[in-house]
C-alpha cells in the first residue's frame, strides 16, 4: 500500500531489482494437517471467470472452447526464500505460494495465535485512486461501494465491498485514506488476488475523468500477525506499536520507505506492511529472525480466518451474496444506509429494513468430523435449509468449525441443525461468530 507521491518517484523503493538470499531455518517438527482447505482471502476461484458467468458481455458471441496453454505461474519476490526454507509451494491465484513450512499447518496456526506469524501476501492486489482532493476521490469510490469513504480521516482504513447492480458482491477490499496532507486525494486499496485484474477493470471503467487508478506492482505486501507482532515490529520501526487499529502510516525500515496498516485477516492484532520489492527479502529475513516470529503459509492463514469468522471471497461471498445476507451490515455506515447511491442499494436497503431471506452463520458440529464446503445443512426435521461455505478443523478450538448460509428462520444461535456428510446427517448447532474472540488492538478508552 502506497501513496501517489511515493509511487511516482524514481527512488530506490520502487526498483524492480529483487535481492536473493537464503532464509535461516529454525529447527522444526513436521506436522502437516492435510484436512485443511488451503485457501486465502482471495479464494481459488477466479473473479473474472465468475463475472463472465454471471455478467456475460453484451457485445460478445459465445466462443468455442480452446485448449490454450496455461499461463506460467508468477512468483513473488520472496519465492527463493520460501523454497530455501522447505516450504510446500502450490499454485494459488496464478502464483506459486507457500501453503505450509516444515513446522506444519497445525503448529503454524497455533504459533500465530500465541506469538507472531509472518505471511507473504504479495499476490494480493495493491492499487490506489488519485483525485484532486479527498472528497472527490471518496465520492468516486462511493459510487461503487456501500461504505462511507468520505468520512475517512487521514490514515483511517475501512473494510468494504465492490457491489454490482443486484447488490451482489464482486469482491471485498480494504480502503485506506493516505495519512499525509501532501497526498490528500489518494485512497489505497487492497483487493483479492484472484479478483484483482477484474477489479481494476471494473473500477477504471466507472471512475470520473478527474480520478485515476494506478496499480502498484513494485511493492511486496507482508502480514505480521499475532500477539507479539507489535513488540516485534516496534524493535525495527520505533513507535509503530502506538498505531491505532485500522489506521495506516508511512515509516521506514532498513532505510526504506514502507506503508504500514494495523490490520490483517487472522483475528489477531497485527500489521500489513508494503515494502519495496528490492528490499522485500532483506526485510523478511530481518523479521523472521526474531525469536517470536515464524514464517506461516496459506494453510494456516485459512484456518485462522475461519476461526475468526471472516469471509473468503468465492466461497462465503460472491455475486449471488449481498452484504446483508453475509452478515456484513456493520461495514455499511449510517449515511450510506439512508442515502444509498451505490449499486444494488434498493436491495441492500430493503434487506436492512426487512431482513434477508438467508443469513451467514457459524456452525459447530457436535462430533469430530469436519463439514467441508458444499455440505448440505438440514433442519432437525430433515428439511434442506442451506449449505456450508467454509469448513475444516479449528486448531485453537480443537475441533471442527464451519460457516454457511441458512434460511433466516434457522439462523438464531442455539438452533439445532444437521450436516449431511457422506449421506449421513450429523448433529450440529448454529453458533455466534467468531469461534475464537478477536484480539485487535484497542487504545484504552476506545
Amino acid at each position: 500500500m502506497v501513496g501517489a507521491s511515493v509511487a511516482h518517484s524514481a527512488t530506490a523503493p520502487w526498483s524492480r531489482q529483487r535481492k536473493r538470499a537464503a532464509l535461516p531455518r529454525k529447527a522444526q517438527t513436521g506436522c502437516a494437517l492435510n484436512s485443511l482447505r488451503f485457501r486465502d482471502r482471495g479464494g481459488f476461484r477466479s473473479c473474472a471467470i465468475r463475472r463472465a458467468i454471471v455478467e456475460p458481455s453484451r457485445d460478445a458471441t459465445m466462443a468455442e472452447p480452446s485448449a490454450a496453454t496455461p499461463e506460467p505461474l508468477k512468483r513473488t519476490p520472496l519465492y527463493d526464500l520460501h523454497a530455501a526454507a522447505g516450504a510446500k509451494l502450490v499454485p494459488f491465484a496464478g502464483y506459486e505460494m507457500p501453503v505450509q513450512y516444515p513446522m506444519g499447518v497445525l503448529k503454524e496456526h497455533l504459533w500465530t495465535r500465541e506469538k507472531a506469524g509472518l505471511f507473504d501476501v504479495a499476490h494480493m492486489g495493491l492499487c490506489f485512486l488519485q483525485g484532486p482532493d479527498h472528497e472527490t476521490t471518496a465520492r468516486a469510490l462511493e459510487a461503487l461501494v456501500p461504505a462511507d469513504i468520505v468520512a475517512l480521516k487521514p490514515g483511517q482504513q475501512r473494510y468494504t465491498q465492490l457491489v454490482d447492480e443486484t447488490g451482489g458482491i464482486l469482491d471485498d477490499l480494504m480502503v485506506t485514506r493516505s495519512p499525509g496532507p501532501v497526498e490528500d486525494g489518494n485512497l489505497v486499496l487492497v483487493v483479492n488476488a484472484g479478483c484483482k485484474d477484474a477489479d481494476y477493470a471494473h473500477i477504471r471503467a466507472r471512475l470520473p475523468g478527474n480520478v485515476k487508478l494506478f496499480v502498484t506492482d513494485r511493492r511486496t505486501l507482508l502480514a505480521l500477525q499475532g500477539p507479539a507482532a507489535a513488540a516485534v515490529l516496534a524493535r525495527h520501526v520505533p513507535g509503530i506499536d502506538g498505531l491505532g487499529f485500522m489506521t495506516g502510516t508511512f515509516s521506514t525500515l532498513l532505510s526504506q520507505t514502507i506503508f504500514v496498516t494495523r490490520s490483517g485477516y487472522t483475528g489477531e492484532d497485527g500489521f500489513e506492511i508494503a515494502v519495496p520489492d528490492s528490499d522485500a527479502a532483506a526485510i523478511w529475513q530481518k523479521l523472521v529472525a526474531e525469536p517470536d516470529v515464524e514464517a506461516i503459509g496459506l494453510g494456516a492463514r485459512d484456518s485462522l480466518r475461519l476461526e475468526a469468522g471472516l469471509c473468503l471471497y468465492g466461497h462465503d461471498i460472491d455475486t449471488t451474496t449481498s452484504p446483508i445476507e453475509a452478515n456484513l451490515q456493520w461495514s455499511i455506515q449510517k449515511r450510506r444506509r439512508t442515502d444509498g447511491g451505490f449499486p444494488g442499494a434498493a436491495r441492500i436497503q430493503r434487506e436492512l429494513a426487512d431482513g434477508p431471506a438467508r443469513k451467514r452463520v457459524g456452525i459447530k458440529p457436535e462430533g469430530r468430523a469436519p463439514a467441508r464446503e458444499g455440505t448440505e445443512i438440514v433442519s432437525s426435521g430433515g428439511e434442506p435449509i442451506g449449505k456450508v461455505t467454509s469448513g475444516g478443523f479449528g486448531p485453537s478450538v480443537n475441533g471442527p468449525v464451519a460457516m454457511g448460509f441458512v434460511t433466516a428462520s434457522h439462523a438464531s444461535p442455539g438452533t439445532k441443525v444437521q450436516l449431511v456428510v457422506r449421506g449421513k446427517p450429523l448433529p450440529a448447532e448454529v453458533v455466534t461468530l467468531p469461534f475464537v474472540p478477536h484480539r485487535y488492538f484497542r487504545r484504552l478508552g476506545t
